[in-house]
């Protein structure tokens, strides 16, 4: 038996009313060696056939609508990008549209055209390294083993361990002096170009906002938070001639990543929803500005399907007013 149709009664009765809103960053061509769990095109196309057989697959602006409304039909689900990789545009675009699957790409605006996320300056430049171990004590940074993919992966999660809640020109002064010593040369092609992103729209796809330089929120005064909110927006709507009506906090983690006031700031911007990183899935009664999200990572159709339902169980750990 067909491991979907036996979960899909089952999400049928637990997520009457209910909304589960999937996560995913980069979707690779072919399995990348150092990151072996990301998600690759065949993997991505399973588990879109996964999900259209176990739900109903809405786009996430008219999911937010119908959440509001009590209207959502039984399974209700969306499936979400953050950050504008070039690969979502060239690799899970057309398996999105094999399947009939919508989708809401969240995008940082001041990384289009040729930049680069700083965490991939990382990734790339480890990635590059050559012998056996890299020393980055000069920067505070340790001595790190590179000399298989599993070490450099463990050797990239260290290194953005450290970096990531650093004050931003601080991070950003650390990865330059990182690419300096490790790397000469990294690629300029991983994010989306400006007419990727109208190709997106024009493909009936959703564009959504995630600032412009994906600063962690809560680091930032309030002032600079509510600019990378606007203009990020203003610059996704200038390219693609579109309204755009939601919006994703970076990294997303309530209270380390965003705080209530940023909430207020989307809400008094005029967005219509917005997604976070708590893993839950979401009801009438939760919070529009706060929909949790999560990663069903699982290589079968049975662990898909039951992790899947699992997170309908799970009461997301989103912000509160007192």
């Amino acid at each position: 038996m067909n491991p979907v149709s036996v979960f899909r009664p089952l999400v049928s009765a637990i997520g009457l009313n209910k909304l589960s809103v999937l996560i995913y960053h980069r979707v690779y061509m072919e399995p990348d060696l150092i990151f072996p769990s990301e998600v690759h095109a065949r993997r991505f196309d399973a588990q879109m056939g996964w999900l259209k057989a176990l739900c109903n697959v809405l786009p996430l602006e008219d999911a937010v609508q119908r959440l509001q409304a009590g209207t959502l039909p039984r399974r209700a689900a969306c499936v979400t990008f953050d950050d504008g990789y070039a690969d979502n545009v060239e690799v899970a675009l057309p398996i999105l549209k094999r399947h009939g699957v919508p989708a809401t790409f969240f995008i940082s605006s001041g990384f289009l055209d040729g930049g680069r996320m700083w965490n991939d300056t990382v990734i790339e430049a480890i990635r590059r390294v050559s012998g056996a171990m890299v020393d980055l004590n000069h920067l505070g940074l340790g001595k790190h083993p590179v000399g298989t993919m599993a070490t450099r992966n463990t050797t990239i999660g260290a290194i953005i361990g450290s970096l990531k809640y650093l004050p931003q020109e601080a991070r950003n002064s650390q990865v330059d002096a990182l690419q300096r010593t490790v790397a000469e040369c990294l690629p300029d092609n991983l994010m989306m170009r400006a007419e990727q992103v109208r190709e997106l729209a024009d493909a009936g796809m959703t564009v959504g906002a995630h600032t412009v330089s994906h600063p962690i929120l809560a680091r930032l005064p309030a002032a600079e938070a509510r600019r990378e909110i606007r203009v990020g927006r203003e610059t996704l709507e200038a390219i693609t001639g579109r309204e755009v009506t939601l919006f994703a906090y970076p990294n997303g983690k309530p209270v380390d990543d965003y705080g209530l006031k940023h909430v207020a700031m989307v809400r008094e911007l005029g967005f219509q929803g917005a997604v976070c990183t708590a893993w839950g899935s979401a009801s009438r009664l939760d919070d529009i500005f706060q929909l949790p999200r999560f990663t069903p990572w699982d290589k079968t159709a049975l662990r898909f399907s039951a992790r899947f339902t699992g997170n309908l169980l799970r009461q997301a750990a989103t912000l509160q007013a007192a």
